[in-house]
């Protein structure tokens, strides 16, 4: 049995599927990447097929499936800033995972709203049938992503503070309740412990100095002493959120001494 192989067609829908699984994948791992390198990834990645489907050795799947790890990693590496081997490896299997459900949605909706492939002919308006599901199963993704972000959100991260010459390392409870902002300028405030401030002290300084008003339950109002810390790490995964000019208000309230945190930070923080 023979097939007619558009190799232009298959490129054109490579790069697409190729764009929402990289955007995808990025936001499953929590990852940043500007629209350039998702971009390269993806005519990368679909070259890369290209090639594996005109090189005469093999059968087909046999190919496909042998060249698409690889494939992916590459992917992975050129778009999104994912040193170790480990990691790239785990992060291509993530996106393999996701273009599994991907595809199962798109089939989904292929059955349900109505077949777009002719067989044995060759159909450009098929290929926008394609896309446009294609689209659909990303957004779908998307919002489903979006939700299971936010139930996991409430989570400690280690924080990392340079101070001259060193680093000071905190735990941070990334508090979705966390509502608290400058007044004047609207930026995230986090709220660090006394004992914790003290290691920072070097980065307090008298111009950087702000006044935090706060409401909170069984006190009415209240005032917070605040400052801008000149930058904040914050580590990730796959990424470190670099964060510059946070403004950290002193504050014990909801955090006790034997507390596996001495840090909440304002979720704004983690926001791309």
């Amino acid at each position: 049995m023979y097939y007619n192989l558009y190799i232009d067609s298959i490129f054109f829908i490579q790069l697409v599927m190729n764009l929402y699984l990289l955007s995808i994948t990025g936001k499953i791992l929590k990852c940043t990447a500007t629209h350039r390198r998702i971009l390269l990834g993806a005519l990368f990645g679909a070259g890369m097929i290209c090639l594996v489907i005109l090189l005469p050795v093999c059968n087909l799947r046999i190919r496909l499936f042998c060249g698409m790890i690889p494939v992916s990693m590459c992917m992975m590496r050129i778009v999104y800033p994912i040193r170790s081997v480990k990691n790239v490896f785990q992060s291509s299997l993530i996106m393999g995972m996701s273009g599994f459900f991907f595809g199962s949605i798109v089939s989904w909706l292929e059955q349900r709203i109505g077949a777009f492939w002719n067989a044995g002919k060759r159909s450009d308006y098929s290929i926008w049938y394609l896309l446009f599901y294609g689209y659909i199963g990303y957004s779908l993704l998307k919002v489903l992503i979006h939700k299971i972000e936010k139930r996991k959100r409430n989570d400690i991260r280690e924080i990392k503070i340079p101070v001259k010459e060193k680093e000071v390392r905190i735990k941070a409870l990334v508090d979705t309740g966390n509502h608290l902002t400058e007044p004047m300028s609207g930026a995230p405030v986090c709220i660090m412990s006394e004992g914790a401030a003290q290691n920072v002290q070097e980065c307090f300084l008298p111009e950087n100095f702000h006044v935090i008003p706060y409401r909170s339950v069984g006190k009415k109002r209240g005032i917070l002493e605040a400052y801008e810390l000149p930058e904040l790490i914050i580590e990730d995964t796959y990424q470190e959120i670099h964060r510059r000019k946070v403004i950290v208000a002193i504050c014990n309230a909801g955090i006790s001494k034997d507390s596996v945190y001495q840090m909440i930070l304002h979720p704004q923080l983690l926001d791309d």
